[in-house]
């Protein structure tokens, strides 16, 4: 990968790679019963993976995919795994396997009782894979690495995912039995296919039509084929449940995202997070979402920015117009262009259509913000809130010094800089007299 950060921590579809094929597991298995074996960057992957409740294993010497294995035996007896249970193994650079396949591994397993089932797939260019060798009947009878196989082998083009699903006591029983390489030293769980042969014990293949699911990831040229197949089953999925959207080829939209019924996405629009857009909204060409709630009917015109912010049914937001940092739009509000909201309330049917900041704010409903207007919140030092009441009408390039406060049904003149609370009903002006020179404009060209 060329890279500082641990391969698995690296993101496609908006989460990091073994984020996807945790998720894939807790679909087949208690998420108690999932042991995540880290050992680079262990902190960093333990911390991402915890809250969905898995257990880890540290492998501090990286001595290959057999010793990884047998990091596990203890902590999988302290879980309860019987004699009877089955043991899948996966890796955490493949986030386009899919839990239907593996539900489909477990269960050929179960139908055929193999001591090991395993997941292979043919690919018109199979170099640098190990090759699944096939008896007469339809068993695995070894897997050949690569640069191991003879020329016969090397035409064979199914290929071994190292996605496996054990029989645990024959596992436990032989697993001791994989030698190291002679060259890298290191203990390849592959063998085991032989190993199992040896004592007469049967290993199947289970073969999947989409080579894709067994991407695995080790260039940022892979991360990238990974992202793109991620996000177009994404925008698929919101297709058939209901969405439109209009180029689909252009929308960047994370797997974590939910959207209602109805929704139109236009073209480049960017749904990232936890966002969660209701049904009937419509999300502009180039609006960008991150972990953004929007409620039924709501519309987010082009080129709009909603981060960690709620908007309420009906609003609309933009275009050009940036939500942030808990910023919440009540229902029916209009948010214009070049208007920005951080930790900010507009309440319901209030609008400030035009070039305003409104920050550490709250806005009562009705109230009107003309164009220019900002709240000065920020004292050097600390941030401070500004609070207007019901129905005020702000006018244009009003200058409100927080902390302060408009009430109710108030009127703050145009240009003016408001440093003292209004009170309710009251027209506050806060500018300099104006001074007319007549002739002055003539005379001064005069002397040019």
């Amino acid at each position: 990968m060329r890279s500082r950060q641990a391969k698995v921590l690296h993101r496609a579809g908006g989460l990091a790679l073994v984020e996807h094929v945790v998720q894939a597991a807790c679909q087949i298995a208690p998420a108690g019963n999932i042991i995540v074996v880290t050992g680079h960057q262990a902190d960093a992957v333990e911390t991402l993976v915890r809250p969905q409740g898995v257990s880890f294993i540290r492998q501090t010497e990286q001595k290959g995919t057999g010793h990884a294995l047998e990091c596990c035996r203890s902590l999988c007896d302290a879980l309860g795994a019987g004699a009877d249970d089955l043991l899948i193994v996966l890796y955490g650079d493949t986030p386009l396997l899919s839990s239907r396949t593996l539900m489909s591994l477990r269960d050929a397993q179960i139908a055929a009782n193999p001591a090991a089932t395993l997941i292979s797939t043919t690919l018109d260019d199979p170099s640098g894979y190990g090759r699944v060798i096939l008896d007469r009947d339809g068993n695995v009878e070894e897997i050949v690495e690569h640069k191991d196989c003879n020329p016969e082998q090397r035409v064979v083009r199914e290929i071994n995912s190292g996605i496996y699903c054990f029989q645990a006591n024959l596992l436990w029983k032989h697993l001791g039995e994989v030698l190291p390489n002679s060259i890298s030293g290191e203990y390849y769980l592959t063998d085991m296919a032989r190993i199992l042969r040896c004592y007469g014990h049967s290993v199947r293949a289970l073969h999947i039509e989409d080579p894709a699911e067994l991407l695995g990831i080790n260039t940022r040229v892979e991360l990238a084929e990974a992202d793109a197949i991620l996000r177009a089953r994404k925008a698929r999925e919101l297709m058939l449940s209901g969405v439109t959207i209009e180029r689909p080829e252009t929308v960047t939209i994370d797997a974590t995202v939910t959207c209602g019924q109805d929704t139109v996405i236009e073209p480049f629009a960017r749904l990232l997070g936890k966002t969660r857009i209701g049904d009937d909204c419509r999300v502009g060409a180039g609006a960008i979402l991150e972990s953004a709630v929007l409620e039924d009917g709501t519309v987010i015109a082009p080129y709009t920015l909603v981060a960690d912010s709620h908007v309420e049914t009906g609003a609309s937001v933009g275009p050009f117009a940036r939500l942030r940092m808990g910023a919440r739009v009540g229902r029916d509000a209009r948010i214009g262009n070049f208007v920005e909201l951080k930790k900010t309330l507009l309440g319901a049917g209030a609008k400030s259509q035009h070039l305003a900041y409104l920050g550490d704010s709250e806005v009562g409903a009705g109230s009107n913000i003309g164009a220019g207007t900002i709240t000065c919140n920020y004292d050097g030092e600390k941030k401070h809130r500004t609070k207007i009441g019901e129905r005020a009408f702000i006018g244009s390039n009003a200058t409100l010094v927080a902390p302060v406060e408009i009430a109710t049904d108030s009127y703050v003149a145009a240009g003016s800089t408001i440093t003292d609370a209004v009170p309710s009903g009251a027209l506050a002006l806060g500018r300099s007299r104006q001074v007319t020179k007549p002739g002055w404009a003539t005379k001064k060209r005069g002397k040019k």
